[in-house]
């Protein structure tokens, strides 16, 4: 068997099939594995922002109700083993090197799987393994063709849909809209997020045809502020008040709100928890990366956001930071994808940006340093060219008074970067 090194790089060497669309690699693999995925319940995630957070919220609670929960997310941030996790438990190293060679014996005969096909057969491979109760899983591309769309889950949560992949998932919100709606092909809930009211009826009409429920946020279900950190949510049926989530940011009770749908809808009766549960499993998910602060004074903040929606989330938490200290300085660190919209990004934060430092992270697709200046409107604002990720951090840090944030953003990727040099020894890192 491979060492965990030597499986990683196996691993890492299927990006080379690129990214598939299509759904009969993977269903041939689970057909030979004999199915797991069909030997637990499940539920399904998916969106353009907000869908990593909610299935962690939704993995939180019905954690805390004592049911035993896997958790499908990606990308990971540091470490392969962040994607497949139960019970707040990244899989281990030695569980990666065997199902590896598991599935790689079952799979090699067959033909070329990508990244994600493998690891995704690995992952529901390792819930069965680990005799779980239900998994959380978050769609990895679009939807319809994506990897994880082979599961009967008990419920389908889309968190809200914009303008990301373009190139694999089309050129508009409906074109995108459809791919996602892909995951509706059951007759079981479908939550949705808040979105445009002119894509509603791509979902409802997809829903109509097999036979599924749909709540809408604003409409059948939502949240709404009680206190300065506190919200309640008036659902399907229940109101709960007095709920809290150390994730940051107004969003998150957004977030909040659609994996409480989510739960209510699809799994009250298989899966009943009570209001301790949700409040527990609220109050104590983690979910790295996301308006992550790692340090105060300067306050250093992580946020993966990568596209005008995540941006216009980051904007306004910066803008609730400006306000509580108004002699505070933001020092941006930008690191971004080629295939994003840079100046629309930019153009959101940079009212509020007193200094921009602008990377690349480590990364093939990664934009360089002299495209993402490029993308920089002509002004006022104070730019720096460094190259290196933690060099730009670095420089970053001597920059900084006390009272001054620091905030590295643009890619999970640089993200993950950030933290593997301030948390973690080296290992490899992702490159899907």
């Amino acid at each position: 068997m491979l060492t965990y090194p030597e499986t990683l790089d196996y691993l890492f060497a299927l990006h080379r099939f690129g990214v598939k669309l299509g759904l009969e690699a993977i269903t041939n693999l689970l057909h030979r594995l004999n199915h797991p995925q069909r030997k637990y319940a499940t539920l399904h995630i998916g969106g353009t922002n907000g869908k990593g957070s909610s299935a962690a919220m939704v993995a939180a609670m019905l954690q805390a109700g004592g049911y035993r929960v896997g958790l499908y997310t990606s990308p990971h941030l540091i470490d392969f083993r962040e994607r497949i996790r139960v019970q707040d438990e990244d899989i281990s190293e030695a569980d990666v090197c065997e199902l590896t060679a598991r599935i790689g014996q079952v799979a090699e005969p067959f033909g070329a799987l990508t990244f994600f096909e493998f690891t995704t057969a690995m992952a529901f491979q390792y819930f069965l393994d680990q005799n779980i109760d239900i998994a959380v899983v978050e769609v990895g591309l679009g939807g319809r063709y994506d990897a994880t769309n082979v599961l009967d889950s008990l419920g389908v949560l889309i968190t809200g849909i914009g303008f990301d992949h373009e190139m694999y998932l089309g050129p508009t919100l409906q074109a995108i809209a459809g791919e996602k709606a892909g995951i509706i092909h059951h007759p079981v809930p479908v939550v949705l997020g808040q979105m445009p009211d002119t894509l509603h009826p791509i979902f409802e009409e997809r829903a109509l045809a097999h036979h599924a429920p749909v709540y809408r946020y604003g409409a059948d279900f939502f949240c709404s502020k009680s206190h300065q950190t506190e919200f309640t949510y008036r659902g399907l049926r229940d109101t709960i008040p007095s709920l809290h989530t150390n994730l940051l940011g107004r969003h998150q009770w957004h977030n909040a709100g659609c994996a409480l749908a989510l739960l209510e809808s699809a799994t009250t009766q298989q899966f009943p928890l009570s209001v301790d549960a949700i409040k527990y499993g609220l109050q104590h998910v983690y979910w790295k990366g996301r308006l992550e602060i790692v340090q105060h004074d300067p306050m250093i903040i992580l946020d993966g956001a990568h596209n005008s929606l995540g941006a216009q989330v980051l904007f306004d938490f910066l803008q609730s930071q400006l306000h509580d200290c108004p002699d505070r300085k933001i020092i941006l660190i930008l690191g971004m994808m080629q295939d994003k919209n840079h100046a629309e990004y930019l153009q959101i934060l940079l009212p509020l940006i007193g200094s921009l430092i602008v990377t690349q992270p480590h990364m093939n697709r990664a934009a360089t340093v002299d495209e993402l200046q490029q993308a920089v409107p002509p002004g006022n604002i104070n730019i720096c060219a460094i190259a290196d990720p933690w060099e730009a951090y670095c420089q970053a840090r001597q920059r900084a008074r006390l009272t001054d944030l620091i905030c590295v953003t643009g890619s999970l990727f640089l993200v993950g970067e950030i933290l593997q040099h301030l948390s973690c020894p080296p290992s490899p890192m992702s490159h899907d």
